[in-house]
């Protein structure tokens, strides 16, 4: 028997999308057509003997969280349920405070993601990888070769080549430690928790200390990164098993349309079915593109490569809409240009208009490159990067935005360049 847990974290979390998840808890905002966190438990559903997905975070459970939560139950056939964190515990702390309900029924591993990756999840490979490496073990990583510059942005394994067994583990190195990076994907046996219990107990007595000596409280976090891989490095309790498929961070509004092209180019073998294809009388499609099916399109548009339109989007004739995210309710007038940009719910563009970002994919000639990590300033000013805009947002005729931010129920009079439109 087998559980997964993802970890959703919380509203601080993603500052990059603020403008946009403060309709949405961000692991729900769509990412290919689909929720973010739909591509997670897709994949854990597809795991022989699994039998509950348990979702940590500390949102405030809502309508929309609860609502999906009930539509997955439905199209995957498996329980999943929501445990609210009464404040934010950490990736080692949020599981220890609910062990009780993860190890009901008698689980003999679990897995554990955070919510804000995209990945093929080799699951199935990593479930078969523990098994060969005995019981003695309590933990599997999910580890993918960077270069050497951008594996200081991660949690950095060292491995023995022969065993696979994680010999050091070093989170955000200041100097060069391996070129194999922390996923943030696991699969854990029940053992953890007593590791995870002992880093508790020490710092209740830490805290307790804190509080007679200072009089203030430290935060209750236990991460799993610092406090409990750092220890078990070497002591043949943790392996890697290192996988060749893609995966990336979804951190910011950048990363969210890369995470959108990587996963558009894997339906060709999951779900085709989303991916639109030229016929006659629809637009023009170029690469992969996903529209919804409620979502009402002018014929001589042009969508593509890497573009999703969400549900009930309007498009009128001779729009190009290219490397973007369209959300539910958005209307592109007539001859508009969408590019390198999220557009946000019930959000128009004007005619003529002109949408666009700069894009930060990582470096097509590095195969180990990962997205770098965006600074949303740089140089005494905004960092180009994809323009964003938020619900609501009314972008006249005739106008550029370009490299820029705008929060939600705006209405612009006109262009704007490198700004945050508040």
């Amino acid at each position: 028997m087998l559980k997964a847990i993802i970890l959703i974290g919380g509203p601080q979390k993603g500052t990059r999308f603020r403008p946009l998840s403060f309709e949405v808890p961000k692991p729900l905002f769509p990412v290919a057509g689909v929720p973010m966190l739909q591509h997670h438990i897709e994949a854990c559903a597809q795991v022989p003997d699994m039998k509950e997905i348990i979702l940590i975070g500390f949102y405030q459970p809502n309508d929309e969280l609860n609502r999906f939560i009930s539509c997955a139950q439905q199209e995957f056939k498996i329980p999943i349920r929501y445990l609210q964190e009464f404040t934010a515990l950490g990736t080692g702390g949020g599981i220890y405070h609910f062990r009780d309900q993860i190890l009901s029924g008698g689980p003999a591993a679990f897995f554990l993601m955070n919510a804000d990756v995209c990945s093929e999840f080799p699951l199935q490979e990593m479930l078969q990888f523990h098994r060969q490496h005995g019981e003695n073990h309590c933990g599997v990583l999910l580890g993918t070769i960077a270069n050497r510059t951008q594996s200081l942005n991660y949690g950095c394994i060292v491995e023995n080549h022969e065993t696979n067994e994680v010999l050091h583990f070093v989170e955000k190195p200041g100097t060069f430690v391996s070129d194999i990076i922390n996923c943030g994907i696991y699969l854990f046996t029940p053992d953890i928790f007593g590791h995870v219990g002992e880093v508790f107990q020490r710092n209740q007595q830490e805290r307790i200390q804190e509080e007679l000596t200072y009089g203030k409280q430290m935060p209750e976090l236990i991460r799993l990164e610092q406090d409990i891989f750092t220890t078990l490095a070497g002591q043949k309790k943790l392996f890697v098993y290192k996988t060749q498929h893609f995966w990336s961070q979804i951190k910011s509004a950048g990363s969210a349309i890369y995470a959108s092209r990587l996963y558009l180019k894997q339906y060709h073998q999951t779900h085709p079915e989303r991916l639109a294809t030229n016929q006659e009388g629809t637009p023009k499609i170029i690469g992969d593109v996903y529209i919804h099916p409620t979502a009402n399109i002018y014929s001589s548009a042009v969508l593509g490569p890497n573009v999703s339109i969400g549900k009930g989007v309007t498009i009128g004739a001779g729009v190009r809409v290219r490397e973007s995210i369209i959300l539910h309710g958005a209307v592109l007038q007539d001859h508009c240009c969408v590019l390198n940009s999220i557009v946000g719910w019930d959000s128009t563009v004007g005619k003529w208009a002109r949408v666009e970002g700069t894009p930060s994919d990582p470096n097509p000639n590095d195969p180990y490159a990962k997205i770098d990590s965006e600074t949303l300033f740089r140089d005494g000013g905004l960092t180009p990067s994809i323009t964003i805009l938020g619900c609501n947002v009314n972008i006249p005729s005739e106008v550029i935005i370009r490299n820029s931010i705008v929060l939600p129920h705006k209405d612009l009079n006109r262009s704007f360049k490198n700004q945050i439109i508040l």
